[in-house]
């Protein structure tokens, strides 16, 4: 270090501080921008601080027991839609994935006079194979995912029409009180979602499995380099999003108790909200099943916060959309924000001669 520098610092002691400070705001704020996990939490906080201001009574005992229930299952549906995009594809057969779970593990108990137990079972398993063809047709196929999921979800719901004969059923009286009832004050259904989340962050960021599955998102042509059997893996992918569906549907029904034939149609948006939300960039690679969840928390207490001051459903999906269409935009911004933030430390540095 020069003794120019030196005498500049002793002139200033406070310009270290600053710069350190300034770093330290730079970096808080590129990890806000940049998809990290960080910016969903502290969203997430000021939005519980602030819901009492805005709306009376919006955060409470009760308020937050009935909210819980579907935030964790949007949260489910979220997973599976995390490991979808983070395949570089967008599923569209989510609506039809939590109908069919939810009827077969309600027709066909009451219509068709299977077990209780038998009928949850499928409802999980059907959607996992559902799943599975999605992904032989993604990346076996070549198909767009648009395009496979979409068409599939056509399938699915013509599907629920002819297993439940066009009438809802009841769900079966054990798997109602399961949904509906607590665990130490705690609801079942969100016990069960957190339990999903951290087994799949687990596994996501932990296993030999998930790093494949991320190494794949990243670039395909380096994970075939690598040696990871690419097509295996996504088939995988749209395999296990399928089972994350068809255990939403099931606790949804449950809670429900009646679940209306296509009771799946409004979790394609909050679903793709959610993984945006989370850090998962719709290109695909890296992805945080567990920032998936918190955002489905995020979205699930905003449209309580939303019904709370008097807006109906269509102005909540607006909000929605508005708030999904912010992220994405600002993550667009985000690089050319840190080349002015860069350059504008440059220029606020003192010259060293």
């Amino acid at each position: 270090m020069s003794t120019r520098t030196t005498n500049a610092s002793r002139r200033n002691p406070s310009h270290q501080g600053n710069a350190i400070n300034n770093f330290d705001a730079g970096a808080t704020w590129r990890r806000l921008l940049s998809g990290s996990w960080v910016g969903i939490v502290i969203a997430t906080i000021i939005l519980f601080a602030l819901s009492p201001a805005i709306a009376h009574g919006s955060v409470g005992s009760a308020p937050l027991l009935s909210m819980l229930p579907f935030a964790a299952v949007l949260a489910m549906a979220a997973v599976g839609q995390t490991l979808v995009v983070q395949q570089r594809g967008l599923d569209l057969s989510v609506p039809g994935m939590i109908a069919l779970a939810a009827a077969i593990c309600t027709c066909m108990v009451q219509s068709h006079g299977w077990p209780a137990w038998l009928a949850v079972i499928v409802a999980v398993v059907a959607p996992g194979l559902v799943g599975l063809v999605n992904g032989v047709l993604v990346a076996v196929a070549r198909v767009m995912p648009l395009v496979v999921t979409l068409g599939m979800n056509a399938v699915l719901l013509g599907t629920v029409l002819e297993i439940s004969g066009g009438s809802p059923a009841t769900a079966p009286g054990g798997l109602s009180r399961f949904s509906v009832d607590r665990t130490l004050g705690i609801p079942n259904t969100f016990i069960i979602a957190v339990v999903m989340l951290a087994v799949g962050g687990i596994i996501a960021k932990r296993s030999a499995v998930g790093r494949r599955l991320t190494y794949i998102g990243v670039s395909v042509p380096t994970a075939s380099a690598l040696g990871i059997r690419v097509t295996r893996y996504q088939v995988v992918a749209y395999g296990f999003a399928g089972l994350a569906y068809g255990a939403a549907g099931v606790l949804l029904a449950g809670y429900t108790r009646t679940p209306g034939l296509f009771i799946g149609d409004s979790y394609v948006l909050p679903t793709v909200a959610a993984v945006v939300l989370g850090g998962t960039a719709m290109t695909g690679g890296i992805a945080s099943i567990v920032a998936s969840g918190v955002a489905a928390l995020f979205l699930t207490q905003l449209g309580q916060l939303l019904r709370s001051l008097g807006w109906n459903d269509a102005q909540q999906l607006i909000a929605q959309a508005a708030v999904l269409a912010a992220v994405v935009l600002l993550r667009q911004a985000a690089p050319a924000l840190r080349g002015l933030a860069q350059r504008r430390r440059q220029r606020a540095l003192p010259a060293v001669g």
